[in-house]
């Protein structure tokens, strides 16, 4: 009876073990943390019976995981916030490449890293802008409607930003090389000291802020935290907006600053077809609206609409077209910059 018992048993556990096998599984390390994205990732699992065990974190406590865990990280999508960040990992080789047809018929380009033989390293799937705010009591519009105008002195005193070192910068000076080349930009950046209104601190709402309260006159600001205040209904979110104008810059030239938030098959995926299929539904229609919306950005695949009022009332703008992934790969030369002119 025993050998019988132990047949019983190995087989009880084989099929438990079969099962687990087969259960569908996506592990996800995720530097976005927004509540919204929450119906994203439901709506996924009801869709395709795949479960998400998700990793949250910023994004350079998942990349230091990443490289900590190694070969046997069981990431399969990593999804991280900003064009710097996803090269970064990139550079790292924490990423593998994927040919699909569907991100490349709906993400375009421009918003994915460069397309190698066997496909991209990773997609963008929101895009936003990096604008420009001022006071509209102390600056006129027509005297900051460029990057490049921050470092006229005819702005000395008036700029505020958040460090220099910071990604959204860096990301956004990286475009300014690829438009402008090396000198033009370092100039620029020289400049922008030149004309701070005081040291660079805090983040991007905090930029606003000091515009509104009249510190600064002019300050640069992710699209998403301008989207914020003007949808909230907080008196003193809505007295604060009512004294800070909006510029979509360079929009006689080379267009706005877009960046992402994206997303890539880590490199040591155990469930490499799950995280294709998550990647795919991610450039979903329905998806787009989720991923977008829910932190007031723009849809990666241009013929989905948003129906966010703030961005409404924000209206419309022409982009810049630049790959991001160059922009990412310019960081090393825009740190040394901003070491040279001492851009904190």
């Amino acid at each position: 009876m025993f050998p019988r018992q132990l047949m019983v048993g190995a087989l009880l556990a084989g099929t438990a073990l079969s099962a687990f096998a087969q259960e569908k599984v996506l592990n996800l390390y995720s530097a976005r943390h927004y509540q919204t994205d929450e119906a994203l990732y439901a709506d996924f699992t009801k869709a395709t019976g795949i479960k998400i065990n998700r990793i949250d974190g910023d994004d350079a406590g998942i990349l230091a995981r990443l490289k900590s865990e190694g070969a046997s990280s069981p990431a399969d999508v990593i999804l991280l916030v900003d064009a710097a960040r996803l090269w970064k990992a990139q550079s790292d080789g924490l990423f593998q490449p994927v040919k699909s047809k569907v991100l490349d018929e709906r993400i375009p380009a421009q918003l994915h890293s460069k397309e190698g033989a066997d496909g991209a390293q990773w997609f963008g799937f929101s895009t936003r802008a990096r604008v420009i705010v001022y006071n509209k009591a102390n600056v006129k519009a027509e005297d900051v409607d460029t990057y490049e105008s921050l470092a006229d002195p005819k702005n000395k005193g008036k700029l505020c930003t958040r460090s220099g070192s910071h990604p959204y910068n860096v990301s956004l000076f990286g475009a300014l090389l690829e438009h402008n080349g090396a000198a033009k930009t370092e100039e620029v950046l020289k400049g922008m000291v030149a004309n701070q209104a005081r040291q660079p601190v805090g983040g991007d709402t905090d930029q606003i802020k000091a515009v509104g309260s009249g510190e600064c006159g002019v300050a640069i600001s992710n699209s998403y935290y301008v989207a914020r205040l003007l949808r909230s209904t907080k008196p003193e979110d809505v007295a604060l907006m009512e004294k800070v104008g909006i510029v979509w810059p360079n929009q006689k030239s080379y267009g706005a600053h877009v960046n992402i938030a994206g997303a890539g098959v880590a490199k040591n995926a155990p469930h490499k077809a799950e995280a294709v299929q998550f990647l795919e539904y991610l450039a979903g229609d329905k998806a787009q609206r989720y991923f977008a919306e829910g932190n007031n950005e723009w849809p990666a695949v241009a013929s989905v609409k948003t129906e966010n009022p703030a961005l409404l009332k924000m209206g419309s703008f022409k982009a810049e077209v630049i790959n991001v992934g160059a922009v990412g790969a310019n960081q090393q030369k825009v740190l040394q910059m901003l070491d040279r002119v001492g851009y904190k």
